[in-house]
């Protein structure tokens, strides 16, 4: 399944939020900061990588559902799907 800008705006807000949060710690660290600023970032970098994930696999369970409901052969198979959320989990 391609992803497409429609299916996936919110994971890359997401994405990009998360970059930033990750320069920020990086910083941290070679400014040599407090260590609890620095992963409490860092958990919200983690936080913030798993839900842009989440976002792209409910997507696609969308995306596929639509198809399915159309009569159309959807792009992935729900096993598909379903191996690649338990890959997120």
């Amino acid at each position: 399944m391609k992803l497409q800008p429609e299916m996936t705006s919110e994971a890359l807000t997401r994405l990009k939020r998360a970059r930033g949060q990750l320069n920020a710690v990086i910083e941290m660290m070679e400014n040599g900061e407090d260590c609890r600023a620095a992963l409490t970032q860092l958990a919200a970098v983690s936080k913030a990588i798993d839900r842009a994930g989440f976002k792209i696999i409910a997507s696609g369970m969308r995306h596929c559902g639509t198809a399915r409901d159309r009569g159309e052969q959807p792009e992935m198979t729900e096993e598909e799907l379903e191996k690649l959320f338990l890959a997120l989990a």
